[in-house]
């Protein structure tokens, strides 16, 4: 993105939206004041303000991912945001990879603390001390928690949800038997967040493998699920990790085995966090605001009455009121939910133009717009404007009311749907398979990018020279299935063999 920070380039367009093509970072730094989703934290470094809408599509977030975690056997639990400074040093990759990030607390209660504590920037190892003591024998095993909370990692440079040295995220922690338990468990996270991802949020992804240079510090391995942004660039919207025995070895997290020997647990961690908000922007939208799937949409339906007089008005405001509480009623919630879910109605009666209500609603994300005025009373029925053109419905559409209603629920099924199949088709326009390095140079000059898949022979030290010339780095090496196909060929940087394509871009 630009170099300018979020406290310098936030609120400089007085409330226009770049477009796009002209300047992408000023874009979605637009959209999400307009949208009125956050702001900087001017007052603390790095750090950031979550509004109402905001933290409305986060709730939403939650939720959705909350009851797939508990479908799958996991409960939530809540540790410690102050973390002994001796605790992450235990293990030596662990502390090597997030040093540079600490904050740490060295005084309290007006007095210097005997041992520093350092402010969360994940869990594992306070975690990894308590699970020391509560796991004694197979029978405690597995053991399958979550935590929702805030984390800390000490950011230079800072983009609203997407880098900010403080930031909301849930991650898992679990505890198993065997490595081939601990590694079902990864995969099985993994494809919970593809499934929230592609499902819920409307953004397909890439799941794969990260490199060794690209793990995090002190698993064995690290997966991940990638998203292509409208720019070509990718955004890592969730991690599965593979920790072997490393953190149990590290705090002596042993337990009796069937056998009667003992053991060091076998551990996973797994995490996603406000970034997601950020994929949410990036993927859906556009140069009028904010673009917002149906299912993480605080607000489903704005019914906008139009009127001129008062016997106008009292008239078109009782059928605002009588289709808003008829679509209130309506449970939108896939059928495997755990939740209801009732469509979300604001009925937009304040003493302003209608222009601008719908100037400010399109900015807002809100899929449906309705206009009702005496005309549309007469001849019963409502105006309705879908924030995107889909193939669907393009421009307003003259609906009966009771039409309008009883097909409302199709109408955001189709939306959702939609709006995937339109985010995979801007993926697939900046997917590429690329064999030349000068063509890869060429690609990825300046601050372009695309979803690049070549091939590399292995070596970390192939993998940082292409990073060093280019920018662009291993996003992940696919699963099977996912991406383009996996044959042999040659590495696109040193030539050497390569069993297959891995995919490569630049990053957020």
């Amino acid at each position: 993105m630009s170099n300018d920070t979020d406290d310098e380039a936030f609120g400089r367009a007085g409330g226009k939206i770049t477009p796009r093509d002209r300047d992408y970072p000023k874009w979605y730094q637009d959209v999400v004041r307009e949208a009125e989703l956050s702001e900087p934290a001017k007052v603390v470094k790095g750090c950031m303000v979550i509004k109402p809408h905001g933290y409305a599509i986060w709730e939403k977030v939650q939720r959705g991912l909350d009851a797939m975690f508990k479908a799958t056997g996991h409960k939530n639990a809540y540790f410690p945001l102050l973390v002994p400074q001796s605790f992450i040093h235990k293990e030596a990759e662990h502390v090597e990879g997030f040093s540079p990030e600490l904050a740490v607390v060295t005084h309290a209660g007006g007095e210097k603390l005997e041992e520093p504590y350092v402010i969360r920037p994940t869990s594992e190892t306070i975690i990894g001390y308590f699970f020391s003591r509560w796991i004694d024998s197979y029978r405690d095993l597995p053991l399958l928690l979550n935590q929702w909370a805030n984390v800390m990692r000490w950011e230079k440079r800072t983009r609203l949800f997407l880098r900010t040295s403080e930031f909301l995220w849930q991650e898992g922690h679990t505890a198993h038997a065997s490595h081939d338990e601990a590694r079902e468990e990864v995969l099985r996270m993994l494809g919970v967040y593809g499934d929230f991802a592609e499902q819920v949020m409307a953004m397909p992804v890439v799941r794969g493998l990260k490199t060794p240079s690209e793990k995090f510090a002190g698993a064995l391995e690290s997966y991940c699920i990638e998203a292509c942004m409208q720019d070509g660039k990718a955004l890592q919207a969730g991690t599965s990790h593979d920790l072997g025995q490393n953190f149990g070895k590290a705090f002596d997290v042993k337990f009796q085995t069937v056998d009667g020997n003992l053991d060091w647990v076998w551990q996973t961690s797994w995490g996603v966090s406000t970034r997601l908000i950020g994929g949410l922007i990036m993927t859906h939208s556009d140069d009028s605001g904010l673009v917002l799937p149906p299912k993480l949409a605080p607000i489903h339906v704005v019914i906008v009455p139009i009127f001129r007089t008062d016997e106008e008005r009292i008239g078109v405001l009782a059928a605002a009121e009588r289709i808003g509480n008829a679509l209130r009623e309506i449970d939108i919630s896939d059928e495997r939910s755990r939740y209801r879910d009732f469509l979300e109605v604001v009925i937009d009666a304040r003493d302003i133009r209608p222009g601008a209500k719908f100037y400010e609603w399109e900015r807002k994300g809100v899929p449906v717009r309705v206009e009702i005025g005496p005309k549309d009373l007469a001849h019963g029925q409502v105006c309705v404007k879908m924030r995107v053109d889909t193939a669907a419905g393009k421009g307003k559409e003259f609906i009966p009311e009771q039409e309008f209603v009883t097909t409302i629920r199709t109408r955001l099924q189709n939306f959702q749907h939609e709006l995937l199949r339109l985010a995979a088709i801007r993926r697939d326009e900046k997917t590429i398979q690329l064999d030349s390095w000068e063509v890869f140079k060429r690609t990825f000059a300046g601050e372009d990018s695309s979803f690049a898949y070549c091939h590399w022979d292995g070596s970390a030290d192939t993998e940082a020279r292409i990073k060093a010339d280019t920018k662009a780095t291993i996003r992940c090496i696919p699963l099977s299935g996912q991406g383009h196909a996996a044959e042999p060929g040659k590495c696109i940087y040193s030539g050497r063999p390569s069993p297959q394509r891995v995919l490569m871009a630049k990053a957020y």
